[in-house]
């Protein structure tokens, strides 16, 4: 089954509608700390590939920090990481849509609309 994606814009349009939307950066912790999404409405956790990775092989079913009952966000810089990742996360059975082109369509959006 293919991964959803969704663009910088319908993730803006999803702030402006909805509490508590969950994203899940995938990016080093010093890519993380330099720049990441903030919104009120946002809660946003750090876990970085390489642990999604090695979930990948893990016989636990669940994912310690993920919530189970939402819609996970999925990003990286461009995309695809957040990808593979979300394909593991998947077949983990999270509900799962990956931020297309990553921090970097989000960067963009947000310097277009400045």
């Amino acid at each position: 089954m293919p991964i959803r994606m969704i663009s910088a814009a319908e993730l803006r349009e999803k702030l402006k509608k909805e509490e508590n939307v969950f994203l899940l950066d995938v990016r080093a912790k010093e890519k993380f700390s330099q720049f990441h999404i903030e919104d009120p409405r946002l809660e946003v956790r750090n876990i970085v590939k390489t642990e999604i990775f090695k979930a990948e092989a893990s016989t636990e079913d669940k994912i310690q920090f993920l919530p189970d009952d939402k819609e996970v966000i999925v990003t990286c810089t461009t995309g695809n990481s957040a990808t593979k990742c979300a394909k593991i996360l998947a077949d983990k059975d999270y509900n799962v849509v990956v931020l297309e082109g990553g921090i970097t369509a989000w960067k963009k959006l947000i310097k277009e609309n400045e």
